[in-house]
């Protein structure tokens, strides 16, 4: 009877075990580089929620927002290696990665309007840059917007001339570099978390970013002058381990693409409030002046920047550069 008992309660012991094994949920760690109040932030909490509930708690979204977990340089590799499972880079992060047909969301005035962009992040273009990315081990989920950059330094910025020796923080872009120097600047690669330090203490003298990174890393406050010159994009691709994504059950990998596609829904809807709203905080707070180009002076940026379209041809493809400036022709975009 003993004995009996002993191996009922084994096994009751047994199955209780295995079902709390088998309910473990299924841990994503998602890092990122930014605040949680930017379009990123948000939009990475935005998919935690949506993810859990889709998979009614069979998935666990961990956030870790402001570089906590892992910095620019750090987490690809991170994210390689499995460490890590989901990330928003940059889009100039790709390049470096060795895809650097990326690279061409980085082309100075490449993209004139907002539709222009989602023609090609919606479009086979984007789909055919995201299958460059499955070597590498990487899958690509979705583009998250962030909008155009600005240019900030603690010197007016109206002419091209106004940016000759100046140290101008980049990400690690060869266009971004090439930019910077058809400027007349010297670019200096620089991770995201590093930027305002660099910027207070005088080791770059200013860097370019839309307005909510510029905002919400407090870069206004170190920087007198800011540009609104619109004259580069700065997205996001939602990249997921590719031994990871693909080893998922499939109805837990189609609840995901579910709430992937809802959260880039309203990742892209609120890009653009916030960025209005962080360049009213930056005009409130009265740290920066704030100083738009006229059209004459945008003529004059466009002409200094247009050899670089040139230049890149060989690094990201020509046939690639024709591909998105036949998106903007569509448009009615010359």
């Amino acid at each position: 009877m003993k004995l009996k008992t002993l191996v009922f309660a084994l096994s009751a012991a047994a199955i209780i075990s295995g079902n709390a094994y088998a309910q473990a949920p299924i841990v994503i760690k998602f890092s990122h580089v930014v605040a949680n109040d930017t379009p990123k932030g948000k939009a990475a909490d935005r998919f935690k929620e949506l993810a859990e509930k889709a998979t009614k708690g069979r998935v666990k979204v961990e956030v870790y927002p402001n570089s906590t977990l892992y910095k620019d340089k750090e987490e690809l590799e991170a994210l390689q290696l499995g460490a890590v499972q989901m990330l928003a880079p940059s889009l100039a992060k790709f390049g470096p990665l060795g895809v650097k047909e990326f690279e061409v969301f980085d082309i100075p005035y490449i993209f004139p309007s907002k539709d222009v962009l989602y023609r090609v992040t919606e479009g086979q273009i984007g789909k055919d840059l995201f299958k460059k990315l499955e070597p590498k081990g990487i899958t690509g989920l979705a583009y998250w917007d962030n909008g155009f950059k600005i240019m900030s330094a603690n010197k007016p910025l109206h002419h091209p001339a106004d940016f000759k020796g100046l140290k101008m923080r980049i990400q690690s872009s060869k266009v971004l570099d090439a930019q910077m120097r058809a400027l007349g600047a010297n670019p200096q690669v620089m991770a995201f978390s590093e930027v305002y330090q660099a910027l207070q203490t005088g080791v770059v003298d200013g860097t370019e970013n839309p307005w909510s990174n510029l905002y919400t890393q407090k870069m206004h406050e170190v920087q007198k002058h800011v540009t609104v010159s619109n004259h580069g994009y700065l997205g996001y691709a939602v990249i997921v381990n590719k031994k990871f994504w693909d080893g998922l059950p499939a109805d837990i990998r189609t609840a995901l693409e579910g709430a992937m596609k809802e959260s880039t829904r309203y990742a892209n809807a609120i890009a653009q409030q916030e960025n209005d709203n962080a360049m009213e905080a930056v005009k409130k707070s009265g740290k920066s002046t704030i100083y738009a180009l006229t059209d004459a002076e945008k003529t004059e940026w466009r002409n200094a920047l247009k050899p670089v379209q040139k230049d890149m041809e060989g690094r990201i493809g020509k046939d690639l550069i024709q591909a998105v400036n036949k998106e903007a022709a569509a448009l009615g975009f010359k």
